[in-house]
């Protein structure tokens, strides 16, 4: 019987993706992203050199950076002209021996090299709506491999080519709103900074002064000045929602309708007639005609939440209107024309998904412009007494009580994990408020304290399979972005998954008992694949690698994988 990993090539290449989408994401200017990126390539890819350039514009400088690997060769650039050419044609360049091609006759032979192996270079241009911004090239050792592994990272850089692009193309947009807010006669960072905190005061639905959401509000309040398309993605709970609202009350649309729509909630036949309307007699139950959330939304904005449920086929018909700007209502044949500005929201590794066939590509790229990663509860921890706060005069007011925390309750509290985030933290708020049995909450009132907390009990492992399994499928989008169900911990405790992964160790550190530090490389991937069963992503855990490189490392060392 052969064995089948759980993680195939294409949930390994979507984790790597979202990785990467993660990091051009991040609250950070662009030269320090497309470092962060330049710094995980080398770990993904078996290549010997490269660099991200980015093209000058109208107002940004060019910029480049390399990226190096341990056993890099001479830091040299590309042979002149050859990068203006890439840019240029707005074509991939692929050599497969720079040895035997024109373009490359001022690069050093390999004898001269001292390498045996032919150097194959692969030129991608970056672009985001049909305008080059830049090129990303990499040279690699052309191994034995296969011609399938060299296409599979053709074609990945070329997924990684385009994030790049997009985020470069973000960036600039994002940056030319900041030049607008800027005032005659005063200093731009002034300017932009006055205007920002005057912004932020109009948003007063959002609690926090922690240096993780002020970053994430700083990057909204910029997409919020244009009619870019955003991509709020984050855990369950951490308020999305609330974000996509802020973005419209700063945007020039303030004033327009904001409607929203969750896409999991109905099929696909509902779904379509929620968002394009339907004409009388359209279907059956269809007695009068009715206009669309898109019509509805129209001059404003529209807020597409778990926009990572859509079917494949309804993602088409989402697609072309997200292009053309224009649909017609179900059972109609009138073509509308409508104005607005999308924001979509998901907890969905939608990398991981585009990698599986389950998402559009074109789709995400048009939707994942300004991509918003909001932090989870525990990057904000510093948020949640002033969050409680918030929990415990809503509930005070909604039940006419006057409940107040005590200075032993707001201590353990903020030591809590909330794996649900907000959502969670206002279930325990309330929850407590309405079990305590004074007016004064202390620790002792809280469910943990008492054994109750069954996210507690999840987090031990007391609960029962079938228990976490419903807990699961109650708990709405209860999954992280890198698919790992998180339910719950003791407070005080550190976070830990119910499936915990196997236990990674370094192979440097001699106490580690799974690998011996002393075995040669090739022993120690051995080791790992025979204890995981000559599975690659659970030998890739073991090592600490990812399953990417434990493929490499296996054609490397010439290791037979033993399939039962």
């Amino acid at each position: 019987m052969r064995r089948f990993s759980s993680e195939t090539p294409e949930t390994t290449k979507g984790s790597e993706l979202h990785e990467i989408s993660r990091l051009l994401a991040a609250p950070m200017r662009l030269d320090r992203k497309l470092a962060s990126v330049a710094e995980v390539l080398p770990s993904l890819l078996p290549l010997r050199r490269g660099a991200i350039t980015v093209s000058a514009g109208k107002e940004d400088p060019a910029l480049s950076v390399m990226i190096e690997t341990s056993n890099n060769a001479a830091d040299r650039g590309l042979p002149e002209g050859l990068l203006e050419h890439i840019v240029k044609s707005a074509r991939p360049l692929i050599v497969k021996d720079i040895g035997t091609s024109a373009l490359f006759l001022h690069e050093p032979s390999k004898a001269t090299r001292g390498e045996t192996a032919a150097v194959t270079f692969i030129g991608l241009p970056l672009q985001a709506e049909q305008e080059t911004l830049g090129a990303l090239w990499i040279d690699r050792y052309l191994d034995d491999s296969g011609a399938g592994c060299f296409d599979d990272d053709v074609r990945f850089l070329t997924i990684v080519a385009t994030l790049v692009g997009k985020a470069i193309k973000s960036d600039r947009e994002l940056r030319g709103s900041d030049r607008q807010v800027v005032a005659v006669g005063s200093k731009p960072d002034e300017a932009v900074r006055e205007s920002r905190l005057e912004q932020r005061s109009k948003v007063d639905w959002i609690v926090g002064e922690s240096p993780a959401l002020k970053q994430v509000l700083e990057i909204a309040s910029a997409a919020a000045m244009t009619n870019t398309t955003v991509l709020l993605r984050g855990e369950s709970g951490t308020g999305k929602e609330f974000f996509a609202k802020a973005i419209h009350a700063l945007s020039p649309r303030a004033k327009k309708p904001f409607v929203k729509l969750n896409c999991a909630a109905l099929p696909e036949t509902l779904l379509e007639s929620e968002l394009f309307g339907h004409e009388k007699g359209a279907f059956t139950g269809a007695t009068g005609q009715r206009a669309g959330r898109f019509e509805l939304a129209n001059g404003g904005t529209l807020l597409l939440d778990e926009i990572g449920e859509i079917s494949a086929a309804f993602q088409a018909k989402l697609l072309r209107v997200l292009q053309e700007g224009e649909l017609e209502r179900l059972g109609g044949m009138k073509t509308l024309k409508v104005d607005v500005r999308l924001i979509c929201a998901t907890n969905k590794d939608l990398e991981m998904a585009v990698a599986r066939g389950e998402f559009r590509a074109d789709l995400y790229y048009r939707i994942s412009v300004v991509p918003i990663l909001l932090p989870p509860l525990r990057a904000r921890s510093g948020d949640i007494p002033r969050l409680a706060q918030v929990f415990l005069d809503r509930f005070n007011e909604e039940n006419a009580r006057s409940m107040e925390f005590a200075a032993s309750a707001i201590d353990l509290i903020s030591r809590c994990y909330f794996p649900g985030n907000v959502r969670e933290l206002e279930n325990c708020v309330r929850r407590t408020a309405t079990l305590a049995r004074s007016t004064t909450i202390v620790s002792c009132d809280f469910a943990c304290q008492n054994g109750q907390c069954f996210s507690a009990r999840l987090w031990r492992g007391d609960a029962d399979p079938s228990t976490i399994r419903a807990v699961d499928e109650l708990a709405k989008g209860g999954q992280s972005p890198e698919g790992a169900h998180v339910l719950g911990v003791e407070a005080g405790r550190e976070p830990h998954p119910i499936a915990a992964p196997v236990k990674i160790c370094d192979p440097a550190d001699p106490s580690c008992p799974a690998i011996s530090p002393r075995l040669t490389e090739r022993d120690r991937l051995i080791n790992a694949m025979e204890r995981a069963g000559w599975v690659q992503a659970k030998a890739a855990r073991l090592l600490g690698i990812t399953p990417r490189q434990v493929g490499y490392a296996l054609r490397r060392h010439r290791v037979d994988v033993k399939k039962f």
